[in-house]
Formats: C-alpha cells, sequence, structure tokens
C-alpha cells in the first residue's frame, strides 16, 4: 500500500511541476507580449526595454520570472534540455539560423515558442512580433529547441 501511495504523490509531485512550468510559461509569454512592436536593435543592451535584440529580449522576459539566461543565441542554445520540434511547450526556446551571418548550421536568432507553431521573437521590422516557426523563412532555418522551464 505505502508503494501505492509513493507512486501517486511522484504523480501528484510531477503533474504540480508540470503546472508550474505552464503557469510561469504563460506569465513569460504574456510578458513578452508587453513589448510588442519595440525596434530591433543588434547588440541591443540588456539594460534598456527602448530596443532587443533576440537574445536580449529573451534575457529580460526570462529573467523577469527568475530564470537567469546568458547573454546571446548561441549561449542560450546551449542550456536547458533539448527538445524536439514534436514535442514543443509553451516557453521553450527556439533557436534558428538565418540572416546574414547565417550558414544553415550555426545558430543565429531566438524565439520563444508561445504554442500553436508561433514565436514570440524580434528581428528587422516591426521589432519585437509573433511568427508562424512552420511558414518561410523560419521553417527552412529552424535548428532546434531548449526547455528552460
Amino acid at each position: 500500500m505505502s508503494s501505492m501511495l509513493a507512486v501517486g504523490a511522484e504523480v501528484s509531485q510531477a503533474a504540480t511541476s508540470s503546472t508550474i512550468s505552464s503557469t510561469k510559461a504563460k506569465n513569460i509569454i504574456n510578458y513578452g507580449k508587453k513589448f510588442m512592436g519595440k525596434p530591433y536593435k543588434f547588440g541591443a543592451s540588456t539594460s534598456t526595454t527602448a530596443n532587443f535584440d533576440c537574445s536580449s529580449l529573451m534575457k529580460r522576459i526570462y529573467s523577469k520570472y527568475g530564470v537567469t539566461l546568458p547573454r546571446t543565441s548561441v549561449q542560450q542554445s546551449k542550456v536547458g534540455k533539448a527538445v524536439s520540434k514534436a514535442n514543443l511547450k509553451a516557453g521553450d526556446l527556439v533557436f534558428f539560423s538565418s540572416g546574414g551571418r547565417a550558414n544553415g548550421r550555426n545558430v543565429t536568432h531566438v524565439g520563444i515558442y508561445i504554442g500553436s507553431g508561433k514565436m514570440l521573437h524580434t528581428y528587422g521590422s516591426p521589432g519585437v512580433m509573433i511568427s508562424d516557426i512552420n511558414k518561410g523563412n523560419w521553417k527552412k532555418t529552424y535548428l532546434k529547441a531548449r526547455r528552460v522551464l
């Protein structure tokens, strides 16, 4: 009987942990959406909210909820746990090789997966925006994802 209780406790603890991650992801995404339309600036300072580059945006929104990320998208692509595209959850970081510095294999861009095939990120004009990771440039340049929550 005690082993059944232990298994039940483990399942309950896992469910609670999943709920906490889901709530944190929603909070992070909602906070990130407050920056919609803020201009993109490559190399933007992490001390400002006037403009962002992709990795400074991720660093800013995750840090508000106690998740410390490194400064660059390359460094961010090495934290957390690897997750397949088929198993993405809201709050996962998604990585791409796009833009002038891309060679198809190197990480040059990061966004936060918000669900339904969409990511919140910043890239060019209009700045912070939501894009579909399964269409156009983002589908062609997708590399990997990491779970940090």
